[in-house]
């Protein structure tokens, strides 16, 4: 049984690599999709991304009546707003163009459909300022691709009201999600905060000659990597410590953090760095296309997941949460859902 039976057909504004993720993983859960995007060409690109993505969707599986078919394509953003239930924004990391659309899209839709947008750190009290129902709009960030990652980043600005957040969360929850409630509304959220970290790292890593994008990203795959996939930095500290815990560990690495070992600011990036990197994942690359690298990935992290289902850990325990809530739908017992 759906949690969110009012929600029928889910607006995507912005169908780049971000819209296009959320088109196929809404798709696959049975809603319907109306897309809308102001660049030339738009609609063959989404075409193209759902394909590459939908094989992928199959092997994890499909909810009843899931089909590309569902999805359609608005002629302005005025059309796509007025038939949806729910919408997703994903457009350029740009704050006044956010601000100057969610405007649109909250004077075209209607008052009781949330608004959430894909933005990986603009604030959401800046970009409802000219909204005149800013208490429906947030932010819903999730992580690439969009179809496979179960997590989804939800806040909300000053004007935000608590219920939306609420909704929007139980939502993402019907599509196989793992809704991370941030906090406090802070530039970057949370994942992206520890990411740029880690990034600004690897970039004076290879700014310096330490090392190259494959070797760093060896020193990622190889070790930290695989137990970050059902464990995370804390609770793995925690262990480091031994039987006494995060104390002794604190206690006994807590003074390496005040050697020079990391560099908090990013090194300029000059056309020498960004050669370096270009010419790095080149070659890490070795003749395979995007999409050809896409696929590799999703094969893996399907596996991933899956090994980590049977522990119900991680991203495990949201893949099996969303299996048995397809077994359900797909149960004879449940026509509450498939009346939609």
């Amino acid at each position: 049984m759906r949690i969110n039976e009012n929600i029928r057909t889910v607006a995507i504004v912005g169908s780049g690599v971000i819209g296009a993720g959320w088109a196929a993983r809404i798709l696959a859960h049975g809603y319907d999709v109306v897309a809308w995007d102001p660049g030339a060409g738009w609609q063959d690109r989404l075409r193209a991304a759902l394909d590459n993505a939908w094989p992928a969707l199959n092997k994890v599986g499909l909810y009843p009546g899931a089909s590309l078919d569902r999805l359609r394509y608005a002629d302005s953003l005025e059309a796509a707003c007025a038939v949806a239930d729910f919408i997703q924004e994903s457009a350029p990391e740009r704050l006044e163009l956010k601000r100057n659309l969610h405007a649109r899209i909250d004077a075209n839709s209607r008052a009781d459909v949330i608004i959430a947008s894909s933005t990986s750190g603009l604030l959401p009290s800046d970009f409802q300022a000219d909204c005149k129902q800013p208490e429906r709009v947030m932010v819903g960030h999730p992580f690439n691709p969009v179809y496979l990652l179960p997590l989804v980043e939800v806040l909300g600005g000053r004007l935000t009201a608590a219920e939306t957040i609420d909704r929007a969360a139980a939502f993402y929850t019907d599509l196989g999600m793992h809704p991370l409630r941030v906090r406090s509304e802070i530039e970057g959220f949370l994942s992206d905060r520890l990411q740029e970290a880690l990034w600004r790292e690897i970039l004076h890593l290879v700014n310096d000659d330490v090392a190259d994008t494959e070797e760093l990203d060896a020193a990622i795959t190889y070790g930290p990597g695989l137990r970050w996939a059902f464990m995370g930095t804390c609770l793995a500290f925690h262990m480091a410590g031994g039987d006494a815990g995060m104390r002794d560990f604190m206690k006994q690495f807590g003074p390496m953090l005040k050697l020079p070992w990391t560099k908090l600011e990013a090194p300029d990036l000059s056309d020498e760095l960004i050669d370096k990197m270009v010419a790095g994942t080149r070659r890490q690359a070795a003749g395979r296309t995007v999409k050809e690298l896409e696929q590799l990935r999703d094969e893996c992290l399907i596996a991933i997941m899956q090994a980590l289902q049977r522990y119900r850990v991680g991203a495990g325990s949201v893949l099996a949460r969303d299996e048995a809530r397809r077994r359900e739908v797909f149960s004879p017992q449940s026509t509450q859902s498939t009346q939609r």
